[in-house]
């Protein structure tokens, strides 16, 4: 008996379509056994992969830990493991750019099997969609009227901090030794990012995407959420209190479209894994298309295939989630992913919700704190 242990996160859309296409493999594959286990989101974003690799053979992961995962040759490449024309067709078929963000040092380290970004969401029993707002000048007046809840939780915040500088013409890492390389505009983004935490529902700034949108399913006043990693499991019938309708970003008042931090997860193998031919399979035939948009999204999951993106048994059963935010999702930006990374990131998520907690911090003191904390993980 080939045993494979797997570890994803604590979700119907990370643990449910894992297990589900481990036992269609398994029907399929006579002697082969996968059994699924979970961590919770916090810890998929930010804990090392190290002890993960030398317990379990089959990783889901998030983008930002390939640097790590590569440097101490805690996965296996899986360029020289899988037909260049598979790869080829992910690659074509990419969600944005979720395939090439598995990719590090021109290999590829995982396979992305789910993709995500931070998108909008709303009760239409609550509001129409004449009301949604369209600018941030819009967002804010709905936020004042008490029916607009944001995810500020550290590791969101950190995320929502980059989109704001994005959109303001100070792309993060763009130069070396600096988070932001205008300031002022770093100062601008960290600003806009309070006011809208501020005038959010109570408790934003403990609440994580999940939390963010079984609110808005649960509520009786709360109605939008302006950004928050989407989850299409809340638009689908069944599953949430009352199912919520997903869209695209809004716009700076001077036009200029938010842009994003692209999520997702991807597909890897322990090098620790004591039977590689039978995972890689196995992962193939999770990235797959029609897996992907068959068992993988029926089992609630959020494929990394375009063609799922584009089904429309896909779209029908998630309540058009996926064509409504496919544009969002394609134009999103992709964090480093440099060894370091991680640790960076969940310092750097700490300085940005402080900021958020405590009045009265300059701005320039928490980017000052963010070059610090660069200079340290970037050179550690």
């Amino acid at each position: 008996m080939a045993q494979l242990n797997g570890i994803t996160w604590n979700h119907t859309r990370g643990f449910v379509p894992m297990v589900a296409a481990a036992q269609l493999f398994e029907e399929t594959h006579p002697g082969v056994s996968i059994q699924w286990h979970k961590r919770s989101l916090q810890d998929f974003a930010d804990a090392p992969l190290s002890d993960l690799a030398a317990n379990f053979d089959l990783l889901v992961i998030d983008h930002p830990s390939i640097g790590e995962a590569a440097t101490h040759n805690l996965l296996l490449p899986l360029d020289p493991l899988l037909d260049p024309a598979f790869l080829a067709g992910q690659a074509a078929n990419s969600v944005g750019q979720s395939h090439s963000s598995y990719i590090y040092n021109g290999r590829q380290w995982a396979l992305a099997i789910d993709a995500a970004t931070p998108v909008s969401g709303y009760r239409p029993d609550l509001i129409s969609a004449a009301e949604l707002p369209r600018t941030w000048s819009d967002l804010l007046t709905l936020a004042r009227r008490g029916l607009v809840a944001t995810p500020g939780l550290a590791i969101d915040a950190l995320m929502a901090f980059f989109m704001f500088a994005n959109a303001l013409g100070t792309q993060p890492f763009a130069n070396p030794g600096v988070i932001c390389d205008k300031e002022a505009a770093a100062v601008q983004a960290l600003q806009m990012l309070r006011e809208l935490i501020h005038l959010s529902a109570p408790g934003s700034l403990d609440r994580n995407p999940i939390r963010t949108w079984q609110l808005l399913a649960e509520s009786e006043t709360v109605a939008y959420c302006p950004f928050a990693y989407g989850y299409s499991n809340y638009a689908r019938s069944g599953y949430a209190t009352h199912p919520l309708t997903f869209g695209n970003l809004i716009a700076l008042d001077d036009g200029t479209p938010l842009r994003s931090t692209l999520g997702g997860a991807g597909l890897a193998i322990s090098a620790s894994c004591k039977h590689p031919e039978i995972a890689t399979e196995y992962a193939q035939f999770v990235a797959g298309p029609l897996c992907q948009r068959t068992v993988y999204t029926l089992s609630g999951g959020q494929p990394g295939h375009r063609a799922a993106w584009l089904d429309p048994e896909a779209n029908h059963i998630a309540g058009g989630f996926f064509r409504a935010t496919l544009p969002t999702l394609d134009a999103a930006w992709v964090r480093p992913r440099w060894p370091g990374f991680i640790a960076f990131q969940d310092a750097a998520s700490a300085i940005v919700h402080r900021y958020l907690r405590e009045p009265g911090i300059p701005e320039q003191s928490v980017l000052a704190d963010l070059n610090r904390s660069l200079t340290q993980h970037k050179e550690s």
